[in-house]
């Protein structure tokens, strides 16, 4: 049996265009939409293009933190060292000298209020320094398969060769979200530390100044640098896919925080252009086989089942495909509920789905067909056949006339 490839066009059941499906414009000069669900980025713009980061940085620190340590109940003293050379101008959770908090704490304040002192404190707590603790951010980058980010601080300050892209801070908060105890405090808007401390979201603090519902925006890390603009790395839930929504490079203006408005528009932008559609209908002709010696010549296989796919509402529709492996020729002499094979279908080269193709419908046979093609070698068989009687007849009559010669001789 042979693998056939039958492309086909559901011209009934979307309207006919071409995927027009781009980037609305943003603030954010570099952005990137990755469908969680399925593993896949849907649209991206400069997500190469090596930047700063700003507080996206504080992603890594979290999540190596949370890697390094087993107890994070543990009582953290912050001490001066904790506290040391951080910028005038820096986000901070407030925390004070003398102060105690559990290192939970420490990873709350450092994702929701993007505190500084927080990471710092996580920092000098778990590797002994910050300088060690970077080298320890480093190496999980580089096992977690980021190829373009170097850090040289925790807090995503801008310096000298503190760099990355938003490919590779997608490949960071991927392998962030794994883990149970991040994604809880990164989808956390609001959360009383154990000492009684409140530390919110920036999105609390942003929201104050702007009025916006922020109720789609499930967990976030915010950031803002002179070379990074403001920027964001969110998770949303559209269509019921899970995405994350990474920007940068947006302007910042005081009181109109456009990560924001980015993260918003982009998500409205989702739950119009992408969902998940019927790309094969139950009962669809999805291939035709040829059919030999019967009242039909053709027999078509159909659907048993609706396929779904999350994909732009204008697909391309040329781009799917039906792989059919089994029985490539029908006749008369196959049974009804027979299996013929098997009928893979495809989106882009991406599986989506498989299901086995039996025979629906006795095939009755056309008796002039079978006896047009089984009666001409009949006819030759049986002609060979009353010609050996004939010749046999003629031999034995010959035989018989030599003996009778024979005893008339006698």
């Amino acid at each position: 049996m042979k693998k056939l490839l039958l492309v086909f066009l559901l011209i009934m059941m979307v309207p006919s265009m071409v995927w027009g499906v781009s980037l609305p414009e943003t603030y954010s000069d570099k952005v990137l939409i990755y469908d969680l669900t399925e593993d896949k980025v849907l649209l991206e713009k400069k997500s190469d293009e090596r930047s700063n980061i700003a507080s996206l940085t504080k992603i890594m620190t979290t999540i190596t933190a949370i890697e390094k340590n087993s107890n994070l109940k543990e009582k953290i003293t912050i001490t001066e060292e904790m506290l040391a050379g951080i910028p005038w101008d820096a986000s901070i959770a407030g925390l004070k000298k003398e102060e105690v908090y559990t290192l939970e704490d420490l990873l709350y304040a450092s994702i929701l209020p993007s505190g500084a002192d927080a990471t710092q404190a996580i920092a000098v707590h778990t590797s002994g320094s910050v300088k060690a603790f970077v080298q320890d951010m480093n190496d999980l980058a580089k096992k977690i398969g980021v190829e373009d980010t170097n850090f040289v601080n925790v807090t995503g300050y801008d310096v000298e060769n503190h760099y990355s892209n938003i490919q590779d801070v997608l490949k960071i908060l991927k392998h962030a979200l794994e883990n149970n105890t991040f994604k809880k405090i990164f989808c956390t808007k609001q959360k009383t530390l154990e000492n009684g401390k409140v530390v919110n979201s920036t999105l609390i603090t942003y929201n104050r100044l702007m009025g916006l519902d922020t109720s789609r925006i499930l967990g976030s890390k915010t950031g803002f640098t002179a070379k990074a603009g403001v920027c964001i790395a969110a998770l949303i839930k559209s269509n019921d896919h899970d995405l994350l929504l990474i920007t940068l490079g947006a302007p910042y203006v005081y009181g109109n925080f456009y990560n924001l408005r980015d993260a918003l528009a982009l998500t409205d932008f989702m739950d119009k252009n992408f969902d998940n559609l019927k790309v094969v209908k139950q009962g669809d002709v999805v291939l035709t086989l040829p059919v030999e010696l019967s009242k039909v010549d053709s027999y078509e296989i159909r659907a048993t089942k609706d396929v779904f796919k999350y994909l732009p509402v204008d697909y391309e529709k040329d781009k799917f495909e039906a792989v059919y492996e089994g029985k490539e020729n029908l006749s008369f002499k196959d049974i009804k509920g027979n299996t013929l094979g098997e009928v893979s279908y495809y989106y882009d080269g991406e599986f989506l789905a498989k299901e086995k193709v039996s025979l629906e419908t006795d095939i009755d046979a056309d008796v002039l067909k079978v006896a047009k093609y089984y009666g001409v070698p009949l006819c030759i068989g049986l002609g060979i056949f009353i010609a050996f009687l004939i010749v046999a007849g003629v031999i034995k009559k010959f035989i018989r006339k030599q003996k009778r010669k024979k005893r008339k001789k006698v």
